[in-house]
């Protein structure tokens, strides 16, 4: 099949192949045996391996690789590798000094350039997923490295603390229910957001292929099977997504799934007016206007691909201003109690700022920082996100009651598209709420008139809170 796909890449006229083993699965074995196999055929065709190293395989993959004829391969400086990540550039470096396959690069050039990047990864330590070591569980559940340490603290994130097995399990179902896709962004967020789906909701893999009419899929998991990424090369699995599918229509089409490529079918994007619209909520023409910059082509773009993500950014430059002038430490672990830090906003124009005292949170959250700038005492209240605030405690959706509808993962309100007294179907969407950059449609499981809506945007519910209540239809 593989050698297939090369002949049929070979004559659309590609210059390098590339072998993109994103999990780390290329066993050594069988590194050698496809590399071979394609420099037997195609002797002319450069050929380039990238893998990862979670199973802790990948220099001896990526060694066996070279030696039936790849040209290159890629490797991470070592105080970045390992794991997750690529193999060690150093150990492939050390292993081919002085064969055939020598590198070029000594050990000691290698070794210099790392020490540069262990000062580098220590400023980065508050994102550190807490992962201690590779795990060869990898050749079960097919987890691309990248996506494997973000998964792990969005779990955490969700409620799904001491469940990262379950998790990894789920994500093998996923890939099974989804037809065993090619796992790459963002097609690998689409098999994420099932599994964790499936575990915060307690389902197991026939469940989800028998309750898929009535289940409120994460919108990644919707919109892959409407055919928003494109068709999987072998088609899309059934009966599940027809069943994912119904009643579901693409906004602004008549269609429940495209056909061919999504362009295709979708009307053109004015970016103009898209332009005119983000001048009025974050321009020269909006309250919220916190600089002197007009919105740029650039801007524009980004909130075209990710209108959700813009948003949370300009919303952040709104409340806190320009970050880019602070360093690295400081916006990532903050300042201690006198220290002093000097800011340069441009040539000749500089803050001294210096931490004074913070105080004890209130009843809300709000911690009291007392700071001088330039010499000049100034005081703030910033909320401490990680206590939470006040606890609202809510309640539960009656699991026997179809009209009793609660939200299937944790997280917070975005839109409630509802209210009472109206008349909904089967299948209408009637709250989204979005957590981890996970956004979930929920929908009505039944038809009848909305008794009752519990939620308002900006709420923080957990799994199983009510949100709805219906009267269904007799």
């Amino acid at each position: 099949c593989h050698i297939l796909d090369v002949r049929e890449l070979k004559e659309l006229g590609i210059h390098v192949l590339a072998i993109k083993d994103m999990a780390g699965l290329l066993k050594p074995e069988a590194a050698e045996m496809l590399v071979s196999a394609i420099r037997a055929e195609h002797f002319d065709l450069p050929i380039h391996v990238h893998t990862h190293d979670t199973a802790g395989t990948g220099v001896a993959s990526m060694l066996a690789a070279a030696r039936a004829g790849a040209d290159a391969v890629d490797a991470a400086t070592d105080a970045m590798s390992g794991m997750t990540s690529q193999p060690s550039l150093g150990a492939l470096v050390a292993s081919t000094a002085g064969t055939e396959l020598d590198t070029g690069i000594t050990l000691q050039e290698a070794s210099s350039l790392n020490e540069y990047w262990e000062e580098c990864r220590g400023l980065y330590c508050p994102f550190e997923s807490g992962q201690k070591s590779g795990s060869a569980d990898v050749y079960i559940h097919e987890m691309p490295g990248g996506q494997y340490t973000n998964l792990l603290y969005q779990s955490s994130q969700l409620g799904l603390t001491g469940q990262w097995s379950h998790v990894k399990k789920a994500y093998a179902a996923a890939n099974r229910l989804l037809g065993d896709i090619i796992k790459v962004t963002p097609s690998s967020k689409v098999t994420g957001d099932l599994a964790q789906f499936i575990v915060a909701n307690k389902l197991t893999e026939e469940e989800v292929l028998e309750q898929a009419e009535t289940l409120s899929f994460p919108k990644s998991v919707v919109e892959y099977f409407q055919g928003y990424l494109g068709i999987p090369p072998m088609g899309f699995p059934e009966p599940l997504r027809s069943r994912v599918l119904k009643g579901q229509i693409i906004e602004g089409t008549d269609l429940s799934c495209f056909e061919g490529r999504p362009g295709t079918d979708l009307p053109p994007m004015d970016l103009g007016a898209t332009k005119e619209l983000l001048e009025e909520k974050w321009g020269s023409r909006s309250e919220n206007r916190s600089s002197a910059a007009d919105i740029r082509d650039v801007d524009v773009m980004s909130y075209a691909m990710y209108p959700a993500v813009f948003d949370e950014y300009m919303e952040h430059v709104h409340h806190y201003g320009k970050l880019n002038y602070v360093d690295t430490r400081t916006f990532l672990s903050g300042m201690k109690i006198g220290q002093e830090l000097n800011v340069t906003l441009e040539p000749g124009k500089q803050l001294i700022v210096k931490l004074i005292s913070v105080g004890t949170p209130d009843k809300d959250g709000q911690v009291p920082i007392q700071f001088e700038v330039n010499g000049q005492p100034r005081m703030a209240h910033v909320k401490d996100k990680s206590l939470g605030g006040s606890i609202q405690s809510r309640p539960k959706a009656i699991k026997d009651i179809a009209g009793s509808i609660g939200a299937p993962m944790p997280g917070v309100v975005l839109e409630t598209k509802i209210s009472k007294g109206d008349r909904v179907k089967a299948g209408d969407s009637i709250v989204v709420l979005s957590a981890m950059k996970m956004e979930t449609a929920v929908a009505s499981p039944v038809s009848g008139i909305v008794s009752k809506v519990i939620v308002t945007a900006g709420d923080l519910l957990d799994a199983g809170d009510l949100i709805v209540e219906v009267e269904e239809d007799d």
